[in-house]
């Protein structure tokens, strides 16, 4: 009798190549921001994962969805807090509508990589700039933000200079969506967005940036029944990713300030994840949830005379919390829409 052994599954040529890219790419932009002490390192750690993860193909167009989407944030942040930061009312109602605008692109598949982009980006600046004692303070975010872009463009030039795929990608073909769940999804998601935001600011969760960044990450697949296994893959990669950064904690010890060491260890972690990621079909996963959890420690935490350990263990507990609230809102949301004809959605009913 001739048994069956089953095999795990394997990358192909594009899907080594893809994770190669991903690996380097995140290294390389964490080690420019370590070795130049630019601030806010989890733009140029965090910005080629979500580039060379979300999108295994680079052209034009994603350069300039990508680079819009950097200005579309960087402007709605700059009028928000020059404006109106004294209005919080109408900021509110800014920030919402901003975020119907990102989620409908993403949702009638227009442009998806300058909503994806544009939301994760949004949130991270709105929360950063939330917390700068003036408004001048912001400049030098936005510069930083500018910079990690263009870093990141140069940087993913570069990868796919040095791996490019080895056979032609199939281009996806974009869903057929009714008016009604368009409406659904962007109501919703954009709902659920601005509340994040509100309750962040109200609670001043200064530290809680990863928090933020999952409960607009698992909005990505734009409907409850997805979002409730984004949620669950959210909690399970941001486990793994703080348990591999408390690893990494463990081999770095207290050398920290040796930049050779973290970047090593960065790039394994990244590679072995990149993985995970590739062979989920494309989608953020498990996978790339551990990608960006240690991304956002990796960039944010760690430097000379710091560990991950604090990070890693309040960094879990934060996103668990986060994105359980963030789900039940998206759960209340989606029945009060659901309720109406003109946003209900079809597909998932």
């Amino acid at each position: 009798m001739t048994q069956h052994v089953s095999q795990a599954p394997q990358l192909d040529s594009n899907g080594l190549r893809q994770a190669l890219r991903i690996a380097g790419g995140c290294t390389i932009g964490f080690t420019l921001c370590k070795l130049m002490n630019w601030p806010n390192g989890i733009f140029f750690t965090v910005y080629p994962m979500l580039l060379l993860g979300l999108v295994p193909s680079f052209n034009k167009g994603v350069i300039r969805q990508f680079v819009a989407s950097a200005a579309y944030s960087a402007f709605i942040v700059l009028i928000l807090q020059g404006l109106f930061s004294h209005l919080p009312v109408l900021m509110t109602l800014i920030i919402f509508a901003s975020f119907c605008i990102l989620f409908y692109l993403m949702s009638s598949g227009g442009a998806f990589l300058f909503g994806a982009l544009g939301a994760v980006s949004l949130s991270i600046q709105l929360h950063f700039a939330s917390h700068v004692d003036q408004a001048s303070s912001i400049y030098p975010l936005i510069l930083s933000n500018g910079v990690a872009i263009f870093i990141t463009i140069i940087i993913a030039l570069l990868m796919h200079g040095l791996f490019p795929d080895v056979t032609a990608r199939p281009m996806r073909a974009v869903p057929h969506k009714d008016k009604e769940s368009i409406r659904h999804e962007v109501l919703l998601c954009a709902s659920v967005a601005t509340l994040s935001f509100v309750v962040f600011q109200v609670l001043d969760l200064q530290d809680s940036i990863s928090a933020q960044a999952a409960s607009i990450l698992i909005l990505f697949s734009l409907c409850f029944k997805a979002a409730g296994t984004a949620s669950w893959q959210r909690i399970i990669g941001t486990l793994i990713g703080c348990n591999a950064a408390l690893v990494a904690q463990l081999f770095l010890y207290n050398h920290t300030d040796v930049l050779l060491f973290p970047v090593a260890i960065l790039w394994i972690l990244s590679f072995i994840f990149s993985r995970f990621h590739i062979l989920g079909g494309g989608p953020p996963g498990v996978g790339f949830g551990v990608l960006t959890t240690f991304g956002i420690l990796f960039g944010q935490s760690l430097g000379p005379g710091q560990d991950l350990i604090y990070s890693a263990m309040y960094r879990f507990s934060s996103v668990a919390v986060a994105v359980t609230v963030s789900l039940s809102a998206v759960y209340v949301v989606h029945r009060i829409l659901n309720r109406f004809s003109v946003t209900r959605h079809h597909t998932y009913d």
